[in-house]
């Protein structure tokens, strides 16, 4: 599909939206409109209020901080992910003495480890970390774990024919193999990091969009709460096309990499 029509079709999905929202804020369909907007608040409120934000010192200095924590959590969780996950694929004796133990951990909630990470690591920036590191790990855990186990026993015997040692296997059969698992891990972890840190905020901050949501939420303004989300929403865009682009150089090689530009 042609990128330009792509733009327009998602751009033309927010505009349905925003409509639908202003309709039901400005329109007495469900109820009093003041009570709908108290509730919901209104498109043109929130936008303008993100808008204000951003043209103004204040919300860089709280982002900033999210941003840091959500990074951090990306980065270290991302890459505990890749290194396990590639071990545990390789090590079968291994994979199967510890597989109901990381079972048992994934399954725990993470918004019950927040107030003990809280606890170990206080209310700076590393209890967030731990928090989105939680999150992030096992996403990426299991993609590379299944994207290493996944390759072709015939392509492994032929590589094994042609002389390969376990190096040029890992570099040319299973790093291949995993990428594809790994990336598309990557695209959701983005999002899990940054939430990590934001409930960690939220629970325990001063500082931080998580807080400045919370803080708002307090005092019960919609607006704000619904224009820290925006904000939380754009930069998770921004960090997710910096991933994009990072994938499409290391998958250059891969069929149909470049479809979705084509007409």
């Amino acid at each position: 599909m042609n990128r330009a029509k792509l733009l327009g079709l998602q751009a033309l999905v927010m505009v349905v939206f925003l409509l639908i929202w202003h309709v039901v804020t400005a329109y007495p369909l469900f109820g009093e409109v003041k009570t709908i907007q108290f509730f919901f608040s209104t498109p043109a409120a929130v936008l303008g209020r993100t808008f204000n934000q951003l043209i103004g010192p204040d919300i860089y200095w709280h982002l900033g901080i999210t941003l840091t924590e959500t990074v951090l959590a990306f980065v270290i969780g991302s890459a505990a992910g890749i290194v396990f996950g590639f071990t545990f694929a390789r090590q079968e004796l291994l994979a199967a003495v510890f597989d109901p133990y990381i079972k048992a951990a994934n399954a725990l909630p993470r918004v019950v480890l927040a107030p003990i990470f809280a606890l170990w690591f206080g209310l700076g920036i590393w209890s967030k970390v731990a928090l989105g590191f939680t999150l992030v790990f096992f996403i990426v855990f299991f993609n590379v774990y299944q994207g290493v186990r996944e390759v072709s026993p015939t392509v492994l015997a032929n590589a094994r024919m042609l002389g390969m040692n376990e190096r040029q296997l890992f570099r040319h059969v299973y790093w291949p193999s995993a990428l594809t698992w790994m990336f598309s891990s990557l695209h959701t972890s983005v999002g899990f990091a940054l939430v990590g840190a934001v409930v960690g905020e939220y629970l325990g901050s001063s500082a931080g969009l998580g807080y400045k949501i919370h803080e708002a939420e307090s005092v019960f303004d919609v607006t704000g709460v619904f224009s820290g989300m925006l904000i939380l929403a754009i930069f998770v865009i921004a960090i997710d096309a910096v991933v994009t682009m990072v994938e499409k150089r290391l998958l250059v090689w891969r069929p149909g990499q470049n479809s979705t530009t084509t007409t």
